[in-house]
C-alpha cells in the first residue's frame, strides 16, 4: 500500500510531467502527496547578520518566489481531490530527502532525471544516483528533458 508518496521537484517547467504521474499514483492507490522542494543552502557567509544585506535580501526574495510557485503546484492536485501538502526545506539535497522521508513514511519517491555526460556525473554528480545507491525504498524515476 501506498499511503504518502513523495514528489522532489526542481521548481522548473518539467515538473509538470512529474506531477502527472505523482496524479496518476496518488489517484489509483488514494495516496497523500508531498510536493519536496530542496533549496540551496544559504553560503557560508550569508548567515544570520553575516555578509551583504544586498545578497541577503535577494536569496530571500529568491526563496520566496520559489515558495510560491511550489504552493502553485498544489492547484493540479486539488482539482483532483488529491490531498497534497508543499514543502520547501534548504539544505543539502541528497541528506535533506533522507531526512523528509523518514519523517513523512515516504512509500514511494518519484524524482525527474536529466541526462548528463558521464564527466558531469564524475565531477558534479547525480542527485538521483545518490538517491538510488543510499536508499532501498521504492523510487519512480521519470527521465526529463534538459530545460535551464
Amino acid at each position: 500500500m501506498m499511503k504518502n508518496l513523495l514528489l522532489a521537484v526542481d521548481i522548473k517547467p518539467t515538473d509538470h510531467i512529474l506531477m502527472d504521474y505523482a496524479i496518476m499514483l496518488a489517484e489509483k492507490f488514494q495516496s497523500r502527496v508531498w510536493i519536496v522542494h530542496i533549496a540551496a543552502p544559504d553560503p557560508d557567509f550569508v548567515g544570520y547578520g553575516v555578509g551583504p544585506t544586498y545578497i541577503r535580501n535577494s536569496r530571500a526574495e529568491e526563496l520566496r518566489k520559489e515558495h510560491k510557485e511550489l504552493h502553485s503546484y498544489l492547484d493540479r492536485f486539488e482539482i483532483k481531490s488529491i490531498t497534497a501538502d508543499a514543502l520547501l526545506i534548504q539544505g543539502p539535497t541528497v541528506e535533506m530527502l533522507e531526512e523528509e522521508i523518514s519523517k513523512l513514511q515516504i512509500d514511494l519517491l518519484v524524482m525527474g532525471s536529466h541526462k548528463h555526460g558521464l564527466l558531469y556525473e564524475m565531477f558534479v554528480g547525480s542527485t538521483t544516483i545518490d538517491m538510488v545507491k543510499k536508499h532501498s525504498i521504492p523510487m519512480m524515476i521519470i527521465p526529463l528533458p534538459d530545460v535551464d
